[in-house]
């Protein structure tokens, strides 16, 4: 938003080339009276079947309406499920940071702590137990924590067939997939 490049626009022509060949998809936005901000966030665990590279990815909502998503194999190897998922939850708690921000700027901060709905108890910040045998998965533990001591966010357990999320990062059915479209407002 701040230093736009040739590359940014070249995304933003990818995007109207897209739309003007599916004008009947597209996101429905609608007023619900209010701002909270909340994201989903689901990571498999070494999906990648050439270099057991988890990806890990989020939608996150404001007043109820999708905003933004992402997808992306994450750089490391993680050696449990519950690794994975941190650094899932971590992406995920970033984003959800920016937004509070970025609607703050704007005059409509978020009153209460934001939900970030995750799958996997055993990767959610309440359970003492310590996965931080590395570096990085002991700097997500600890920033994932510290946000939710500050009650900013605030991880409700969901279950698998709810998640959102798994779209981003593993095969589902059709009817999981259409439903899940149905439930993102497209």
């Amino acid at each position: 938003m701040h230093s736009p490049s040739e590359d940014h626009m070249g995304a933003v022509m990818r995007i109207l080339r897209y739309l003007k060949v599916t004008p009947r998809k597209g996101l429905m936005f609608c007023k619900y009276g209010h701002t909270d901000v909340e994201g989903y966030t689901d990571a498999d665990w070494a999906g990648s079947v050439t270099d057991r590279r988890s990806t890990s990815g989020y939608f996150t909502f404001v007043s109820g309406n999708l905003v933004t998503w992402r997808s992306k194999k994450q750089k490391v190897v993680s050696r449990s499920s519950a690794k994975g998922e941190y650094r899932g939850m971590a992406q995920g708690v970033c984003e959800l940071l920016w937004l509070r921000r970025l609607l703050r700027d704007l005059g409509f901060g978020p009153r209460k702590p934001m939900d970030l709905y995750c799958d996997k108890k055993a990767a959610i910040a309440h359970n003492p137990v310590q996965y931080d045998r590395t570096k990085y998965v002991e700097v997500d533990r600890h920033f994932v924590k510290e946000k939710l001591d500050a009650e900013i966010i605030y991880f409700p357990f969901i279950s698998s067939e709810y998640q959102l999320a798994d779209v981003l990062t593993k095969a589902v059915s059709t009817t999981v997939f259409l439903n899940s479209l149905d439930k993102l407002g497209m």
